[in-house]
């Protein structure tokens, strides 16, 4: 099985309903995300897929949530827009174009992370 990976950012605030402490209060995250791409065959150019094509394909779902406040979409109006729904979210939009997607990866710290994959 090959896999490929880009890394992309975005900066956005959000807040978390219902939660007790201090993220419960507006704040922001410059948010890394890390898409992951798999296959187990190679196209003719011995590519899994163009690392270009998928950054331009993934920084185009982010541009809906850069330099945004995430509790006023309508994607999280009804669902906390913690690190992991974030990531079922760009996993939903960015598997629309991409095949063969695998995961998608959202840190909000150097040092936390949350992991959408579908099996």
């Amino acid at each position: 099985m090959f896999k490929i990976k880009v890394i992309s950012t975005f900066n956005a605030a959000h807040r978390l309903r219902a939660y007790k402490g201090k993220c419960e209060k507006l704040h922001g995250h410059n948010w890394k995300i890390k898409a992951v791409v798999c296959s187990p065959n190679l196209d003719k150019l011995g590519m899994v897929m163009d690392f270009k094509v998928l950054k331009k394909r993934l920084d185009a779902v982010l541009a809906n949530l850069d330099h945004s406040y995430l509790n006023d979409k309508k994607e999280f109006k009804k669902v906390n827009p913690t690190s992991e729904n974030i990531a079922k979210y760009i996993f939903d939009k960015l598997s629309k174009s991409v095949k063969n997607l695998k995961s998608i990866s959202v840190w909000e710290t150097d040092t936390s992370c949350a992991t959408y994959t579908r099996e």
